[in-house]
């Protein structure tokens, strides 16, 4: 594993609400909010994050296909089973811990330079 690959952050987290069942995302796939999905501003579709509630200490891993969120201050948009698995249903949004476990697209796994770009974005993003 990369140094990219083990990247850890800190941001807010919120889940999509249920009118977007069924929409496209921006990768093309179905949104399905009983899937492990989430959506990020810059992370490549296809990567695997683990999230983990800062509150309650409960992790998931989700695999980023959309972009988002367009609120201010929140890193990450979960589907709502990612969210229920998080505890976060009632409040709607937590304090959350970003790990990305494996970065997406074809070659991102073999290429360190494209790694190194993608966590950089990451950091961007977040702050």
């Amino acid at each position: 594993m990369t140094q990219a690959q083990a990247l850890t952050t800190e941001g807010m987290a919120s889940y999509y609400g249920d009118r977007f069942n069924g929409r496209r995302t921006a990768s093309g796939e179905r949104f399905d909010q009983g899937e492990l999905t989430a959506a990020h501003r810059t992370l490549e579709f296809g990567t695997r994050v683990l999230v983990t509630n800062k509150v309650n200490g409960r992790s998931v891993e989700v695999t980023i296909n959309d972009r988002g969120p367009y609120v201010h201050g929140r890193s990450i948009d979960l589907s709502k089973e990612a969210a229920r698995e998080l505890g976060m249903l009632g409040r709607g949004v937590a304090p959350v811990e970003l790990r990305v476990l494996e970065f997406g697209g074809s070659d991102a796994s073999g290429s360190k330079d494209l790694a190194v770009a993608q966590a950089q974005r990451l950091l961007i993003d977040l702050f």
